[in-house]
Formats: C-alpha cells, sequence, structure tokens
C-alpha cells in the first residue's frame, strides 16, 4: 500500500512539475507576442466582421490609431487604482465616420475630479475630431472583486464594454475599448510620474503590462517534491533491508533451545 501511495505521489509531482514548464513556455510565448504588438506602429481597429475572433491571446494589447468625434455626454468613470495613486479611469465614447462607436479611457483622474467629469456638456458629439493612439484592450464583465458594476447608479468597478454601452445607449458599440497612450511594457515607473498631482487630466498612459512568470520556480518544486518522494522510498527500502537481515541473522527460539 506503502509503495502504491509513493508511485501515485511521483507520478503525480513530475506531472505538475511538466505541465508548469509548459506554461512557463506559453506565458514567455505570451510576452514575446504582447510586447511585439506594443511596439509595432499602431494599426488600424479590426474590421467589424472580425469582432467574433477577438481573443486575448490574438488581440490584447495591440497598438491602434482612430479618429472620430467624441461623444462627450455619454462618459463614464470606472474605478481605477495606478501608480498615482485611487480614482478613476475616464471612459468617453469615440464615434467614427463609419458610426462604430469605441470606448476610449482617456485616462485617470484622482478622486476629487470625480463630480467634474461626471458632469460633462450634454452635446452629444463635439465639432472638432480626434485622433486616438492607443492599446487595445478586451472588456471587463462583470465588475470587482467582490463588487458589482451598478449602471443604474452610474458606479462602475470593471471596464465591462457591453454594459456600459447599454446603459449609454450606443448602439454601435465595438466590443473592445482603448487605453489610450502607448506606455513602457513595465508601465510608468517613479521617475516617469510627476512630483505633483496637478495635471494635466485625465492623465494616459498608465497602462501597466505585466505579466508574472513564476511558473520555473513552481516547475522546481514539484520536481523538488518528486525527488523527495524517491529519496523518502531509498530510505524506507534501506530500513525494511535492515530489517529483514536483522530478523535472518537472529536465532529463532527454537534453535536456541
Amino acid at each position: 500500500m506503502l509503495t502504491l501511495v509513493g508511485i501515485a505521489l511521483f507520478v503525480g509531482f513530475i506531472s505538475l512539475g511538466v505541465w508548469q514548464v509548459q506554461r512557463r513556455a506559453w506565458k514567455l510565448d505570451l510576452i514575446e507576442r504582447v510586447s511585439a504588438r506594443i511596439q509595432a506602429p499602431p494599426s488600424a481597429l479590426p474590421p467589424p466582421e472580425q469582432w467574433s475572433q477577438l481573443s486575448a491571446a490574438s488581440h490584447e494589447y495591440q497598438a491602434v490609431r482612430l479618429q472620430g468625434h467624441w461623444l462627450a455626454s455619454k462618459t463614464v468613470l470606472t474605478q481605477a487604482t495606478t501608480a498615482l495613486g485611487a480614482g478613476y479611469w475616464v471612459l468617453t465614447p469615440l464615434q467614427m465616420v463609419d458610426g462604430v462607436q469605441v470606448l476610449i479611457n482617456r485616462g485617470f483622474v484622482p478622486q476629487e475630479q470625480r463630480a467634474q467629469w461626471q458632469a460633462l456638456p450634454a452635446s452629444a458629439i463635439n465639432e472638432a475630431p480626434e485622433t486616438v493612439v492607443g492599446l487595445l484592450r478586451l472588456s471587463e464583465p462583470g465588475g470587482g472583486f467582490l463588487r458589482r458594476n451598478d449602471p443604474a447608479q452610474q458606479r462602475w468597478h470593471s471596464r465591462d464594454v457591453t454594459a456600459i454601452a447599454q446603459a449609454q445607449q450606443l448602439s454601435q458599440a465595438a466590443p473592445f475599448f482603448i487605453d489610450a497612450g502607448l506606455p513602457p511594457r513595465q508601465g510608468p515607473t517613479a521617475a516617469d510620474l510627476p512630483a505633483d498631482m496637478a495635471g494635466p487630466w485625465p492623465r494616459p498612459g498608465l497602462t501597466v503590462v505585466r505579466f508574472p512568470n513564476s511558473h520555473l520556480v513552481y516547475a522546481l518544486t514539484w520536481f523538488g517534491l518528486a525527488l523527495m518522494v524517491v529519496g523518502a522510498a531509498v530510505v524506507v527500502a534501506r530500513y525494511e533491508r535492515r530489517l529483514r537481515a536483522a530478523h535472518a541473522s537472529t536465532p529463532s527460539h527454537d534453535q536456541q533451545h
């Protein structure tokens, strides 16, 4: 029975180690692909016929360029925690010439500016066209950790594109949003940030592009546990061998008499 348990543990630990090695290869490939997208010249948005095929693996953090008119009255604020502290992302729809509306994360504003950005002019379309360069991001449905979005109260904990489009009556909304600005791959450092919070607001370029990669550590841990199982098996085998040898060398009761 003990042997079967040891074999099961050894196989299980080895399998987990191999899985982590595979995950590490996948993560390194993902980091390489995302880095290439961010560093590539901004391209046009994916056409509507490709929207159903968009995925994090194929389009997340792709650098894009688009032009349109702000729908300022349909701006929403979503809660944010950035290198500048807690506050809000300012999301305003940009209506393109073909009628498609794309939510643009124009950047971060501190908490004390919430009222100012929720009271934007009621004009439906601003006259001056705006060109936006940024990173394509996929929708963040549901809400935040233990907090649900409340469209009726205009309380947004995540950038849920579908829910925001429905609440703001955007009939031709794209199923993604754009983070304005092209930040460094690892996000802003202390040296990149101003010494004060004077603005200008909203502040773009605070997108953090970081993929934790601890798979090698996990793989070594699982392989190490597998080696420990082998070591324990060797110790147990030697102990049992000594017991058998000692038993064999001890005279039986009949032999003593």
